[in-house]
């Protein structure tokens, strides 16, 4: 088994593709070593050390490290989990996980421009921001304002800021003229 790397825009964080199906559907964030029980591979790739966050996409998972941990010290464990764990023939998930779309629920009278901009993030936006190793979802729309969660790569990602204001804001407000701001929020 051969796992490639790839840096992300955020230097805290590498993408690592193992050549095979990781997510049959949609994302799943382990923001927290606590947050990992429900997939034993988060699990393992928490316990290398050194790791502050995990993210899996459909065929990548995201690492993020810890603030005083060395890429070049940790970066083999990470590697010796992944494998590991394939070769071990484990799930990659626990027996309860449900996939989601990993985007909010909305209800009430804004329905119809909220399923524009969720049409527009997943048909634009995440599968861009999908290559660098992140996902982001939506979470809230009111008064003209889009609030989306950022994970993975993305989460804390310095040029992220400058992604949502001139990309995804742009983008939206030019299909969608009730949106006026787009702004990040906090897990």
């Amino acid at each position: 088994m051969f796992i490639q790397t790839e840096s992300t825009p955020n230097p805290a964080t590498l993408k690592f593709l193992p050549g095979q199906t990781v997510l049959e559907v949609g994302t799943a964030d382990f923001p927290t070593a606590e947050a990992a029980d429900a997939s034993p591979l988060a699990k393992r790739i928490f316990g290398a050390g050194g790791v502050a966050g995990v993210f899996f996409g459909v065929d990548f998972v995201t690492v993020t490290k810890a603030e005083d941990a060395d890429w070049d010290h940790i970066k083999p464990g990470i590697l010796g989990a992944i494998m590991e764990h394939y070769q071990s023939g484990a799930s990659v998930m626990g027996e309860d996980h449900k996939p989601v779309s990993g985007h909010a629920e909305h209800t009430g009278e804004d329905g119809e421009i909220v399923g524009q901009i969720k049409e527009l993030l997943d048909t634009r936006v995440r599968p861009a921001v999908a290559q660098d190793g992140g996902d982001i979802t939506f979470h809230g729309f009111d008064r003209g304002i889009v609030y989306l969660h950022m994970q993975g790569a993305c989460a804390g990602c310095p040029s992220s800021t400058l992604t949502l204001k001139m990309g995804i804001e742009n983008l939206l407000r030019h299909y969608i003229p009730e949106v006026i701001e787009v702004r990040p929020v906090a897990a």
